[in-house]
């Protein structure tokens, strides 16, 4: 088997069955063919981080002239969104009563370990059959503005998912538990309040063995890395500092290595904090735990920056870097406004997905010209940016250019160069844009002031905001839940406002990207006045 890097799994086309135990069964631990590591769709990317190539799921397979085909379109649905639990693979496992009850300080008789009682009177645990729904909004027909239809008529299809939260009864005894964090990729704001906590969270249950795994799945193999003890004394103000207290790397190990080690340490609860790539790490490490007949539970907290992660609000990190944005943004608008003839050019984070350049450029109202990878755009050319910026500079005397990273690679040379996590180093857009427009105002005789920043390491270094340190928080408490509920193979996430679990696959299928025709996009383009640039 190779590397974690190599393992980037899509989601095998379910067939339309009545869900039943049998059915879910199917689809779960005991399925073989959710057993295959081997990348069947990374489309030459190798990366553990790498974004999955395959095209999600379409709704070219449902036979609308069938009229039972809404019911089964939700029993689809149904099978798909069932969460991963323990008692697939022991169906004898006994639940006991939580040992997370607010109205008691103590998780469990300090006196006697194993102990539980149950405080029936205390209603703060989440039932089972507990669902958040997906979409909210009716689109009465297909032209709508951000339409997301799944037939030309528009029906309604109520899509529900797994609402988040600590259950009544659990799988795990706090004692014998044995935790474990690892926080993967890139930096991100927010990395050390999710980390505090779910220790802090485990410690609520009853939980005494929290260490983390430094550097990402790469402390798994590498001997000169030891365990990280946790506690809530160590992690008590790692909030107030950006970064990770764990480290974090891109790549790893084999996925059975991943899992012996596991196994050699005795952990029995993995949180696993990062994108898309690591998610799918985390799904095959889930995978191989199921192979084995382990009782691990695996869990994943969504980490990216880029806010690319499918049916999700947002991620954690994405509010903070939009604001911290904001200052890169007036500086380049007081440099242009400043100099005579000036344009100032920004560059944001954003591989696939324009998120962060579209809403920093709404919030700021101090950009003319948005560019994000899913709309494409000519450079040159009369219809193109530096003819746009021409008429600014005649109009108004400057302008400012916010670019996402991934925009506009078509006009870059390829290097097929790859980073640690098999994603396909890109050339600096930003840079193009600055050398381009100096060399176009030169030869038409304009005087052109043109600044380039990027302030993509300062943003990615910094502490999470309020709105983001709420968020980690809800995460970072809720993945522990989902752990001592006895799921496994799981991520957690912001849905519609409410907190829902989802089957890892089903969100790491493909980057979320910006729709073109979107409401949000639309209100981009009125704040900047930019015309289409093709």
């Amino acid at each position: 088997m190779g590397s974690i890097s190599h393992v980037i799994t899509t989601n095998p086309t379910l067939p339309h069955l009545p869900f039943t135990r049998s059915t879910a069964l199917r689809f779960s631990c005991f399925n073989p063919r959710f057993l295959r590591l081997p990348p069947t769709g990374v489309a030459g990317k190798v990366g553990v981080f790498a974004e999955v190539s395959s095209p999600s799921r379409t709704t070219s397979a449902i036979d609308f002239s069938d009229p039972d085909w809404k019911t089964k379109f939700q029993q689809d649905w149904e099978a798909r969104f069932r969460l991963p639990h323990l008692t697939d693979i022991f169906p004898d496992a006994p639940p006991i009563p939580s040992t997370f009850c607010l109205k008691m300080r103590t998780s469990i008789d300090r006196d006697f370990p194993g102990h539980y009682s149950s405080d029936e009177d205390w209603h703060g645990y989440i039932n089972n059959n507990d669902r958040v729904l997906l979409k909210t909004i009716y689109y009465s027909s297909p032209t709508s503005a951000g339409a997301e239809c799944l037939d030309p008529d528009c029906t309604w299809v109520e899509q529900w998912v797994h609402r988040a939260g600590p259950r009544e009864k659990i799988y795990y005894k706090p004692e014998e538990v044995k935790a474990a964090i690892i926080t993967c990729g890139g930096l991100c704001p927010g990395l050390n309040d999710v980390i505090r906590q779910i220790v802090i969270t485990l410690e609520i249950y009853g939980v005494k063995n929290i260490v983390g795994i430094p550097f990402g799945y790469r402390g798994f193999s590498d001997k000169e890395l030891t365990e990280v003890p946790l506690s809530r004394r160590v992690v008590q103000n790692i909030h107030l500092s950006g970064g990770s207290l764990l480290g974090v790397s891109r790549g790893g190990p084999a996925v059975s290595d991943i899992v012996d080690s596991l196994e050699e340490r005795g952990i029995n609860m993995l949180f696993v904090l990062g994108g898309n790539g690591t998610h799918a790490g985390a799904n095959a490490i889930h995978l191989e735990c199921c192979k084995r007949r382990l009782k691990v539970s695996v869990i994943g907290v969504p980490k990216t920056i880029d806010n690319d992660i499918l049916l999700m609000d947002k991620t954690f990190g994405f509010d903070t870097a939009v604001e911290e944005a904001q200052r890169a943004i007036n500086s380049a608008y007081i440099e242009a406004h400043s100099a005579y003839h000036g344009i100032g050019v920004v560059k944001l984070m954003g591989r696939s997905s324009g998120f962060i350049a579209m809403q920093a450029s709404l919030s700021s109202g101090q950009v003319d010209i948005c560019l994000i990878p899913e709309v494409p755009f000519n450079f040159h050319g009369p219809r193109g940016v530096l003819s746009h910026l021409k008429f600014l500079l005649e109009t108004k005397g400057s302008a400012v250019v916010c670019v996402a990273e991934g925009a506009g690679q078509n006009l870059l040379q390829k290097t097929n160069a790859t980073d640690a996590s098999g994603n396909v180093v890109f050339g600096d857009i930003g840079v193009y844009i600055q050398q381009e427009t100096k060399k176009y105002f030169k030869e038409i005789g304009i005087h052109a002031d043109v600044k380039y920043i990027d302030p993509t390491y300062m943003i990615r270094a910094i502490r999470a905001n309020a709105s983001d340190g709420i968020l980690c928080t809800v995460l970072g408490q809720n993945a522990v839940h989902g752990a001592f509920a006895g799921y496994s193979g799981i991520t957690v996430g912001l849905c519609n406002t409410h907190y829902a679990y989802f089957p890892i696959p089903e969100v790491i299928s493909h980057p979320r990207l910006v729709d073109p025709n979107s409401r949000m996009w639309h209100r981009c383009l009125t704040s900047t006045g930019q015309p289409d640039f093709i």
